[in-house]
C-alpha cells in the first residue's frame, strides 16, 4: 500500500482528503504543525508527501527541506496564495508540485496519482544511462556524477532522465512539460521549467552558469549536449 505523509492545520481538510486518500487505497499519516512533521517524517517509509505552505509553528518550505536532506519522493504544496514568487519558491527547494487553495478534490487526487505513477515508472526500470560523466542506474533510481552520487528530487529525476535518453535532440519546452507532467491540468508553465533547468544544473553541471550537458537552444528549447 501507498503510503502518504500528509502535512495540514485545517481539519475539514484533513477529514476530505483522508476519506478520498483511503478510498483510493492509500495509506495517510497526518501532522498537524512544523513540529509534528518533523517528529513523524520517516525516511523510506512514505511514497508522497502532501505539505501546506503555512502552519501554526512555521511552513511547509521548512519540513521540505528536511525531508529532501534524506529523501528524494514527489513532494506537493498545498498553498492559498496564487503567488508566482511563492509557487517558485517551493519548486526551487525541491517541490515537484503545488496546487493552490480552493481547489477541486477530484484535480487534487488526479495529481497526486500522476506523481506517484511517475515516480513509480522511473523506478521499474532496468537498464543504465551514462553521459558526461553523469550515470543513472534505473533499477535502483540513483544519479552518479564521476561516481560520486547525486540526490535529485522525483522531478528532476525524470527530467535528467528524458534528456540523457534523447542526446544531442532539441527538445521544446512543451515536449518536456508534456512529458514531465502526464495530467490533463494545464497548471504548468515555462517559469516552472526554468526553475527545474536551473536547479537540475546547479547539481550536474561543473560551472551552473556556463552550462556545458542541458544547453538552452535558444527560440527552440532545450537538448543533452554530449560532447562535454
Amino acid at each position: 500500500m501507498k503510503r502518504i505523509f500528509f502535512v495540514e492545520d485545517d481539519q475539514s481538510l484533513i477529514n476530505g482528503l483522508s476519506f478520498a486518500l483511503k478510498k483510493q487505497g492509500y495509506d495517510t499519516d497526518i501532522a498537524r504543525t512544523k513540529q509534528e512533521a518533523e517528529m513523524l517524517w520517516t525516511e523510506d517509509k512514505y511514497n508522497l508527501a502532501i505539505l501546506d505552505v503555512s502552519l501554526p509553528d512555521g511552513s511547509g518550505y521548512e519540513v521540505c527541506k528536511k525531508i529532501r536532506r534524506t529523501s528524494k519522493i514527489p513532494i506537493m504544496f498545498l498553498t492559498a496564495a496564487d503567488e508566482e514568487t511563492d509557487i517558485i519558491m517551493g519548486l526551487d527547494i525541491g517541490g515537484d508540485d503545488y496546487i493552490t487553495k480552493p481547489f477541486k478534490l477530484a484535480v487534487l487526487m488526479s495529481r497526486i496519482n500522476a506523481l506517484l505513477r511517475r515516480s513509480s515508472n522511473f523506478n521499474q526500470e532496468d537498464a543504465e544511462l551514462a553521459s558526461n560523466g553523469i550515470t543513472v542506474k534505473l533499477l535502483k533510481g540513483k544519479v552518479y556524477k564521476n561516481g560520486s552520487p547525486i540526490e535529485l528530487t522525483a522531478s528532476e529525476y525524470k527530467l535528467l532522465c528524458m534528456f540523457m535518453e534523447s542526446p544531442n535532440i532539441v527538445l521544446s519546452a512543451e515536449q518536456i512539460l508534456g512529458r514531465l507532467w502526464d495530467c490533463d491540468e494545464n497548471y504548468v508553465d515555462n517559469n516552472t521549467l526554468t526553475v527545474y533547468i536551473r536547479r537540475l544544473r546547479t547539481k550536474i553541471e561543473d560551472d551552473p552558469g556556463n552550462p556545458k550537458m542541458i544547453l538552452t537552444v535558444r527560440g527552440m528549447g532545450y537538448k543533452w549536449n554530449t560532447g562535454v
